[in-house]
């Protein structure tokens, strides 16, 4: 007798008690805690950084919120909010870091870009960032990536300008930055309150 065999699972449970599928991702299914609550444990740089703690997505979700309403103090509440949020997918797909992504090529890139949709839906936001908002969002991920290279990952200054480009001179309050890993609880809970004071 032969085994029925079944599609492999492509959808992730969340602590929340939503399934959320990545082939086709709800909205419905989106909920900003099981954001947080992912963002804030899952490591950037795959936790090569100084520290007693990891630094995770969400604290840099919030520093790259920081950096570009520094940039650009004219930018709105739906706009930042769409920067809060331009690294959410990873809450489910895990941060994959940038050598990794160019391995394994676009596949990962289109599952990336329906996550986001879904998530932006969901909090009434364009299923993709204008043109401006991706421009802001990227200089403004670019810098903190060169802080966070810099302060917590080892790099050089001159590494780091080589591959994130030297986003200095910055507003003196985002030049002066120092970076430290925090608390999963606590990146959670300060990620929350900056997408709960944008969403309002």
């Amino acid at each position: 007798m032969a085994r029925r065999t079944e599609p492999p699972r492509a959808w992730q449970r969340m602590l929340s008690g939503r399934r959320l599928d990545l082939l086709d991702p709800s909205p419905l299914d989106v909920e900003i805690e099981d954001i947080a609550h992912g963002l804030a444990r899952t490591a950037r740089w795959n936790g090569q950084t100084r520290g007693n703690a990891i630094f995770s997505v969400a604290q840099h979700s919030v520093l790259v919120t920081d950096i570009a309403e520094a940039l650009d103090p004219r930018a709105n509440a739906r706009c930042l909010l769409m920067v809060l949020l331009h690294d959410a997918p990873e809450y489910v797909v895990g941060d994959m870091i940038s050598p990794f992504k160019a391995v394994i090529g676009e596949g990962y890139k289109a599952v990336e870009a329906r996550l986001l949709a879904a998530i932006h839906l969901r909090f009434g936001l364009p299923s993709s960032p204008p043109r401006e908002v991706q421009a802001l969002t990227k200089r403004s991920d670019r810098a903190a990536a060169f802080f966070e290279a810099t302060e917590l990952a080892g790099f050089s200054i001159d590494e780091a300008r080589r591959y994130f480009g030297d986003p200095r001179p910055l507003p003196s309050a985002i030049d002066r930055l120092r970076l430290e890993p925090r608390p999963a609880e606590e990146a959670a809970a300060r990620f929350l309150d900056r997408f709960r004071h944008l969403a309002e």
